[in-house]
């Protein structure tokens, strides 16, 4: 049986919801289709909005011989096979999903003939493609952001449904409702609608509906992109001490059930947004981190609400972060120079500070290369304020 998101796939650029940036008059997508013209383009963005879409109604309008592979699915000898294709024809579209899944092998073949142009390339991906796909193939691909759909979006697209299924039986209420717990992803409409409709004898109320969807169908899978935003929506909420936000998106995290990426993100963000401004944060998430995995779920809410509220609570310092970063540049450019021989393991010339008033002695650590070289910029908080006004006390 075809699915109702097959049936509903448009064959136009034109009738494809949303992503205004890149379709229309004078937007790139619609632009290429009028001269006639295909480059190879990575689509990426989450999950329901639109990537196959595209590309399938790319190929209908330039109408281009193409192959559809799946980077995980498909063998090495699969896309030999569509080569030879491309070989015989004089050229081939070849669209992957999943692209990030794609391994060095397939990627190998492949190479060599985007160069000479006998292949282009239509990549779809969930995954950002500036971390997840390889480098040499992401140069010779143009790559192109696909937004998440607003609920207009997705209202329009509900809407389209009797065209397949005349007699279903939905008010314009149940379908705002719909629209709303898609959260942007109208494969997750269109895979709940047709549900109901054949579960509920074709009348799709928003009381059955909440009869079988539990929850909003939010995006937090963590094996795809919208996960690493609420991470990120989440660490830049607690920098930017909005604790309010930085709840919600810890709930959400929460309720996702990736327990281990809320950890790791927590210790990031105490050493590297909070670091010297409140210190004894770091210490604070371990503790809370160990009370979590002790009482599991639901008490974990518990400690992780607590320190998250002091994170975003908490004086804001990244200068230790920029530190290390601006070290490790200078190490990176080979910008290091020899170490003094006073401070090497077996000098009889170095002065130890313990020996001296206020354990502290003038001597030099720098390499000469580096001397006068200043990474560390205190920021303006108790703490490090204190700090270095001690420090500079002890050098006078």
């Amino acid at each position: 049986m075809e699915l109702l998101q097959n049936k509903l796939r448009p064959n136009k650029l034109n009738d494809v919801l949303g992503q205004d940036h890149l379709i229309g008059k004078n937007k790139v997508l619609s632009n290429l289709v009028k001269e006639k013209k295909l480059f190879n383009i990575i689509f990426y963005g989450r999950s329901g909005i639109g990537k196959t879409t595209i590309a399938f109604a790319l190929m209908n309008e330039l109408n281009l011989r193409y192959r559809l592979l799946n980077a995980t699915i498909n063998t090495k000898k699969d896309f030999e096979v569509v080569i030879e294709e491309a070989k015989l024809y004089g050229g081939i579209i070849l669209i992957v999903d999943e692209i990030h899944r794609m391994n060095k092998d397939k990627q190998d073949i492949l190479l060599s003939y985007l160069e000479n142009g006998l292949i282009t390339l239509i990549g779809l991906t969930n995954s950002n493609p500036y971390h997840s796909i390889n480098q040499a193939i992401r140069s010779r691909c143009q790559l192109l952001e696909l937004k998440s759909l607003s609920e207009k979006d997705i209202e329009k697209g509900i809407k389209k449904v009797t065209n397949v299924l005349p007699d279903i039986k939905m008010d314009n209420k149940t379908i705002k409702y719909i629209s709303h717990i898609s959260d942007g992803d109208i494969r997750y409409a269109y895979n709940l609608i047709e549900f109901l409709y054949y579960g509920y004898n074709k009348e799709i109320t928003i009381e059955n509906i909440n009869e079988v969807n539990s929850k909003p169908s939010f995006f937090t899978d963590k094996n795809e992109d919208g996960h690493y935003d609420m991470l990120s929506a989440f660490q830049k909420s607690i920098r930017g001490s909005d604790v309010d936000a930085a709840i919600h998106y810890l709930g959400r995290l929460i309720v996702s059930g990736d327990y281990d990426s809320i950890y790791r993100r927590m210790i990031v963000i105490a050493y590297e947004d909070i670091g010297l401004a409140n210190p004894s944060i770091g210490p604070k998430v371990i503790a809370a981190i160990e009370a979590s995995e002790r009482v599991g779920y639901p008490e974990l809410i518990k400690p992780l609400s607590v320190v998250v509220i002091e994170m975003a609570l908490s004086p804001k310092s990244n200068s230790a972060d920029t530190a290390i970063n601006m070290a490790i540049n200078d190490i990176n450019e080979g910008n290091v120079g020899r170490i003094p021989e006073h401070i090497k393991t077996t000098s009889p010339n170095y002065k130890y500070p313990h020996n001296y008033p206020n354990y502290w002695v003038k001597q030099e650590y720098m390499p000469e290369k580096l001397r006068g070289r200043k990474y560390y910029t205190p920021r303006k908080n108790k703490f490090e304020t204190e700090m270095y006004n001690f420090n500079q006390k002890i050098k006078q």
